[in-house]
């Protein structure tokens, strides 16, 4: 079998449609079809159904899709490390995002990249961080953004900058919040990030530390939403500390007491590719930017 067929394998299967994928691979539709038909003869396997729409994994399908995927990742792993011996990392990145592209300094990343590594192309993914922190530990995505702690051996990191988050409400809220003790604190709603997220697990941790538990929780998947919310009257909530501080001088919050909730950003990656040349190289590139101040 070829590569290319893997590559239509895997385009048509993510896609679930023939001619979508022929269009990504740059193809033509019956190309693509009589690459489907060689691959599958050569595997003696059915890998796809034709359905309503488009095209469905068959059962035998979905459990070499992965093999698939692992192939194709080694044969651009040993791409990109001839092309390292020759002086110029080259390939695509997958990147997971947290936050605001502005916090973390995605422009700058972006840029500085192109400008050191133009052979090296980033795609970025947004997710909240325990979710970014997953798939870039099943190889999912090759590296991202992450605040917290890590907590497993297979991933390592490169500190990026300390963060403290304070808890926040609407100004509407100061005279509720001023004098509440945990006990008060506890009864209120407070709006938290899903159960996978290090925003929900400093929140819970808070609690914990002080006995208690939120009473009621309205969830949200996005930082800024979070905070929008919270804002807004909703419920208590997180927000970043030099954010909060300045909100709080525009009148757009209160803050509740001196509590600060300190966790760590980092750019996470697989142990076992700190040799690959193109992480290597965007370590470099965020070491430097980085340098320059934490934004």
């Amino acid at each position: 079998m070829e590569l290319y067929q893997l590559k239509g394998f895997v385009a048509v299967a993510e896609l679930g449609h023939m001619t979508r994928a022929a269009e990504r691979l740059h193809v033509s539709q019956p190309a693509l079809s009589a690459q489907i038909r060689a691959l599958e003869s050569q595997l003696s396997l059915k890998l796809f159904e034709r359905v309503s729409g488009g095209m469905r994994l068959t059962a035998a399908g979905r459990q070499l899709l992965s093999d698939a995927e692992v192939v194709l990742d080694a044969a651009d792993q040993l791409r990109n490390r001839a092309r390292a011996l020759c002086g110029e990392p080259a390939g695509q990145l997958r990147v997971g995002t947290v936050s605001e592209p502005e916090f973390i300094r995605v422009a700058e990343f972006l840029g500085a990249t192109i400008q050191r590594f133009p052979m090296i192309r980033v795609e970025f993914h947004h997710g909240v961080t325990g979710a970014v922190f997953e798939r870039v530990r099943d190889g999912e995505l090759d590296a991202g953004f992450y605040y917290g702690e890590l907590g497993d051996p297979d991933v390592a990191s490169l500190k990026l900058r300390d963060i403290a988050y304070r808890v926040i409400a609407a100004p509407s809220w100061q005279a509720r919040i001023e004098r509440a003790h945990w006990e008060d604190i506890a009864r209120m709603p407070w709006v938290m990030a899903s159960e996978i997220s290090t925003h929900h697990h400093l929140v819970m941790g808070l609690f914990r530390r002080h006995g208690s538990a939120p009473a009621k929780v309205v969830e949200a998947d996005q930082e800024s939403i979070l905070s929008s919310l919270a804002m807004a009257g909703a419920g208590l909530g997180l927000m970043r500390e030099e954010r909060a501080l300045r909100q709080r001088e525009l009148g757009e919050v209160c803050i509740w007491g001196d509590v600060r909730l300190e966790t760590t950003l980092r750019f996470v990656y697989r142990r076992k590719r700190s040799d690959d040349p193109l992480i290597r190289a965007v370590l470099d590139v965020l070491s430097a930017v980085w340098a320059r101040g934490a934004g």
